[in-house]
């Protein structure tokens, strides 16, 4: 059975016995999917190779989503604002207090490090988000859900950065809101491989799928099949 995902086989095993398939979802409806770019920021890509190699398979869903009448939404963090923390828990307790002010302020809007990547195409028509916690669906961290709602979306594909962090935090939390997601394994990248596979072996197992971009141009956005024509 193809496993382009690099899966322990215990964790193949265990989903052909839970579902019976390897997958979760065969289509999704192109005008009702919305590509999630999350944090391919500045002070998160940085020069990790793993992260700035993933910007040509994101670019490359995004044309497709687009073309085929998809939402296509930029997902960035603001951790801080003036100076001031808009998540105090976090940058007091996980952080020496200069790597927090260090967060806080690189992840404000106007430094630098909040802009998003120079490399990634962002057109006029994408929405940008900004979100104050890992996950853009946690109650009052963005509007993100909103705007999905207006737009008829119930299907999302997750690309960004960090796989594990992130990325697999906003798309375990938009299954539990009754969105169909799945993770591109060749669009989402951490520091480490090893934090990289534990993220989408965790959301595989329970929460959601994972694809190649490979996979989710030719086979989860194929055009639907017409009905075959009645027989005479």
């Amino acid at each position: 059975m193809s496993n382009p995902y690099g899966f322990p086989q215990y964790v193949i095993d265990r989903v052909m016995a839970k579902r019976g398939h390897l997958h979760v979802f065969d289509q999704f409806d192109p005008v009702r999917t919305a590509l999630l770019v999350i944090d391919m920021q500045n002070f998160y890509v940085g020069e990790i190779a793993s992260v700035i190699g993933i910007i040509p398979n994101i670019n490359r869903l995004a044309r497709e989503v687009r073309a085929r009448g998809g939402l296509v939404a930029f997902v960035g963090m603001t951790a801080g604002e003036g100076g001031d923390s808009r998540w105090p828990i976090y940058h007091d307790y996980f952080f020496t207090p200069e790597k927090g002010a260090n967060h806080r302020d690189q992840l404000s809007p106007g430094h630098p490090g909040h802009k998003f990547h120079a490399d990634l195409d962002i057109l006029d028509s994408d929405v940008i988000v900004y979100k104050s916690r890992f996950s853009p669906f946690i109650q009052g961290a963005s509007n993100i859900e909103e705007i999905l709602l207006a737009r008829g979306i119930d299907s999302l594909i997750v690309t960004g950065t960090a796989t594990n962090m992130c990325c697999e935090s906003a798309a375990r939390d938009a299954m539990m809101h009754d969105y169909k997601v799945v993770m591109v394994a060749d669009a989402n990248g951490a520091r480490y491989p090893e934090d990289h596979l534990a993220g989408l072996t965790s959301f595989y197992q329970s929460f959601g799928d994972v694809r190649t971009t490979d996979e989710v141009i030719n086979d989860l956005l194929r055009p639907p099949q017409a009905p075959a024509a009645a027989a005479e």
